[in-house]
């Protein structure tokens, strides 16, 4: 099996250096595989996502000699293959609507506990429920109490229980767009993505996306998931860092081997030396990461 991985930001600013060090990451080991890297832009958020931000990212992963393969696929154009997906896991009995407000779960005596995305849903619409006038219903995908298990190459063994840690969850919002979860495996799926590296603090949601992939039919990638770069501040990086972007050091007059070589010292690929990627590949093993 050919090895493909992708990269999937999403363009509501500019790349900054933890975005980048997870495509470097995972360019270079679907590189050193022999494999394909594809590009996605995850722009489902209408209110931040900008042309001018898609167009940043382009600059920035070619000026750091980051290129890939295949077709560009944009989310926000992607929304009936979504809606199908939807329709298939309706038909099955595994969605159903939900007329809830995000305030309502939030104080439902019945829900048992907060969860890592908070409070845990209690499925009060999930038998049944009246429309609530002048409300759109959310989409939620039916769990049941079992645990998730998946082997991850950085992590090793994770294991979830959805229901009990997360409860039914949104697979497309009331405004009728697709939900990050279904979204992602959809497009995953279809583009035959195989290797799956992505910042750690998603590692929460791969369980999710494993439910999915069942109750649709499709093949589960190998995941990776890498630690968040912080701050000097010890809070995870932001778009908003302008000092901490790709652009806003190519400003300050780095050039694009410096940054290559700062991010492969941080997690251990070097002494943090300039370095071009290319020079990576040889040799490269997920191994070598620090975590």
């Amino acid at each position: 099996m050919t090895h493909r991985g992708r990269f999937a930001p999403s363009p509501t600013g500019r790349l900054h250096l933890g975005n980048v060090r997870s495509a470097l990451l995972g360019w270079l080991w679907a590189r050193a595989a022999g494999g394909e890297f594809w590009l996605r832009i995850e722009d489902l958020d209408p209110d931040r996502s900008k042309p001018e931000f898609t167009d940043g990212i382009f600059e920035d992963l070619e000026w750091l000699g980051l290129t890939w393969d295949g077709p560009v696929w944009k989310q926000s154009e992607r929304s009936q293959l979504y809606a199908d997906a939807l329709k298939t896991l309706a038909a099955k009995g595994l969605a159903y609507q939900c007329w809830c407000s995000r305030a309502e779960v939030a104080r439902a005596a019945s829900a048992p506990h907060v969860g890592e995305d908070g409070p845990v849903y209690p499925g009060t619409c999930r038998n049944g429920a009246t429309p609530k006038p002048g409300r759109a219903p959310s989409w939620r995908f039916v769990t049941n109490p079992e645990v998730t298990r998946f082997h991850d190459a950085l992590c090793g063994e994770v294991s979830q229980d959805v229901s009990r840690d997360v409860g039914d969850f949104v697979i497309q919002r009331i405004d009728g767009v697709a939900s990050y979860q279904l979204a992602v495996v959809v497009d995953d799926a279809l583009a035959g993505i195989t290797h799956v590296l992505r910042g750690e603090d998603l590692l929460n949601s791969t369980p999710r996306q494993l439910l999915l992939q069942r109750a649709l039919g499709h093949s589960q990638p190998e995941y990776a998931h890498v630690p968040l770069m912080l701050g000097a501040d010890g809070k995870r990086l932001a778009k908003r860092d302008g000092p901490s972007t790709v652009a806003g050091l190519r400003e300050l007059g780095w050039a694009p081997e410096r940054v290559i070589g700062e991010l492969a010292g941080s997690c251990g690929l070097n002494d943090g030396s300039p370095i071009r990627a290319a020079e990576l590949v040889p040799g490269f093993s997920l191994s070598q990461v620090r975590r």
